[in-house]
């Protein structure tokens, strides 16, 4: 259009009257493409913006795969903390993310699409990643990223893993020792990991449950595979499985990392 309008110009202040121009065929020619230019440029405009609103709405169907991915590269930054030599750039972490999308499975249904590209990104990100891990730190990266991941779907609870993390806090009105199968200083200890878990949410009472029910723990505490074995009562079907891996660390804390 720009180009036109230039040309139109040209042609009006070469003519020096309006006889000239009436008789300038190429200046008519000129305008005449003008206008169904313009018409052309207007129903572009229109597809335009209606293939941009289309791209805007699929766009945002793809939004969890950005999301994955932002939750997976914090990830990864952290194990900075572990190790000094774990850097991982942005633009090694793009490259990657890029492959992932040219060679993950196709699909034009969204959610599935959705699916094949986080599954497929996340685990080429942890082969990737461990090939440059010390062999003692490839299972705390998977729990990473499972934590991660869980926190970004909204299924871990933040104090539940603070727990797990640092333990109980604070002071604990112990009771007697009423078991026959451990002796004080361990009872003290484990009934005061339970008491500390028993104030989150989820756990609350397990301490008391425990002093009533002490020989269903045994089991678990003689267990050879303790972190296969059920959480007694109905705290087995209430739990889930990070949860249950808090009781195990209060029971049994040497099989924590087979739990993991």
């Amino acid at each position: 259009m720009v180009e036109i309008e230039d040309q139109i110009l040209n042609g009006l202040t070469k003519n020096e009257n309006i006889a000239d121009i009436l008789e300038d065929d190429e200046l008519i020619n000129i305008l005449d493409d003008s206008a169904r230019t313009k018409d052309d440029i207007k129903v572009r405009m229109k597809e335009s913006e209606i293939t941009e609103k289309e791209i805007d709405r699929t766009r945002e169907l793809f939004r969890p795969v950005s999301f994955r991915a932002a939750v997976l590269f914090f990830a990864i930054i952290d194990l900075a903390v572990i190790d000094p030599m774990y850097q991982y750039s942005l633009q090694w972490f793009a490259n990657l993310f890029g492959s992932a999308i040219d060679n993950s499975p196709k699909s034009s249904d969204p959610p599935t699409r959705i699916k094949s590209l986080n599954d497929f990104f996340t685990l080429r990100l942890y082969e990737n990643v461990c090939r440059s891990l010390f062999e003692a730190h490839k299972l705390m990266f998977s729990l990473l990223l499972t934590v991660k991941i869980l926190f970004g779907d909204k299924k871990m609870d933040a104090l539940e893993w603070r727990y797990f993390l640092a333990g109980p806090t604070g002071a604990f009105d112990i009771p007697n020792n009423t078991t026959d199968w451990l002796g004080d200083l361990e009872f003290n200890e484990m009934y005061k990991q339970l008491a500390g878990a028993g104030k989150l949410e989820s756990l609350t009472g397990i301490e008391k449950f425990f002093v009533e029910h002490d020989k269903d723990f045994q089991k678990i505490f003689d267990s050879n595979e303790p972190q296969n074995m059920p959480i007694p009562g109905e705290w087995d079907e209430k739990l889930d499985y990070f949860q249950k891996m808090i009781i195990l660390k209060a029971v049994r804390p040497d099989k924590i990392s087979l739990a993991v």
